[in-house]
Parts: structure tokens; C-alpha cells; sequence
């Protein structure tokens, strides 16, 4: 039986519906801020019913920020992102030891460039898969 992923593209970014691997999935947030929108939820969903799927995993959350603002601010923002991404895992029933999270502000920018275009993107939470020690 074949599955069927629908798949859709949002400022040059591709997303699909469906379990696949959620090896550096990313949600995305507004400037200055680490509120999670509608479509970062069902991502994040989307993420914990892999995770549920496969419990032999575990995650670390990467918070990142675009270049505006200073190395703190943007570490403590990093921060929160991760943190306001494993809180959605763990409402979704993911246990809290299999989430760790880290912030790398604006310190490890995963686009090169500057502009809005390329800030939206680094402006983000990337979920790196790990296997339970």
C-alpha cells in the first residue's frame, strides 16, 4: 500500500502532511518573539506523533534568531523558542527526558545573507533526532 504525502510550498519552504523523518524539521517565528503560531502547532504535532511512533529517539531543539539584536538577547530568545517548541511535544504526550533543548541565537545562522527573506528563516526551531542512550 502506497502512502500519499501532500505536500505544499510556503516562501520557498516545503512541508508535508504524513510521519516521515523529522530530522531537521523547523517551525519558524515572527521578529522578536517565541510564540508559536497555528502551523509551527501542527508541525510540532506532527513531530510528536513520530516520536510516539518511534520511542527508541530523542530530540534536541535548537533555538536560532536572524543577525538583529545583541549575542545575550538573542540567546535568551533561542532559548525560549526551543523551550516553547518541547512544550508543545510534551502537551502532546512526549515525556520531558526525551527533549532537550539548546540555543544558539544569532550565533550559528543555518542561511547565509542578510534581509528579511533570509532573517524569517533563521529565525527558527530545528529538531535534530538522536538516539535514546
Amino acid at each position: 500500500m502506497k502512502k500519499i504525502l501532500l505536500c505544499f510550498a510556503v516562501l520557498g519552504l516545503t512541508a508535508c502532511s504524513g510521519v516521515g523523518n523529522i530530522n531537521d524539521e523547523k517551525v519558524f517565528f515572527a521578529f522578536d518573539s517565541a510564540a508559536i503560531s497555528d502551523d509551527s502547532r501542527a508541525e510540532l504535532e506532527r513531530q510528536s506523533v513520530y516520536m510516539k511512533r518511534n520511542p527508541d529517539i530523542n530530540v534536541v531543539l535548537e533555538g536560532h534568531c536572524d543577525e538583529r539584536g545583541s549575542t545575550e538577547y538573542n540567546l535568551a530568545l533561542g532559548a525560549l523558542r526551543a523551550g516553547n517548541a518541547a512544550h508543545v511535544l510534551i502537551a502532546e504526550g512526549i515525556e520531558p527526558e526525551r527533549i532537550k533543548t539548546i540555543s544558539y541565537g544569532k550565533e550559528r545562522p543555518q542561511y547565509p545573507g542578510t534581509g528579511e527573506e533570509v532573517w524569517a528563516l533563521n529565525r527558527n526551531s530545528t529538531t535534530k533526532v538522536v538516539e535514546a542512550e
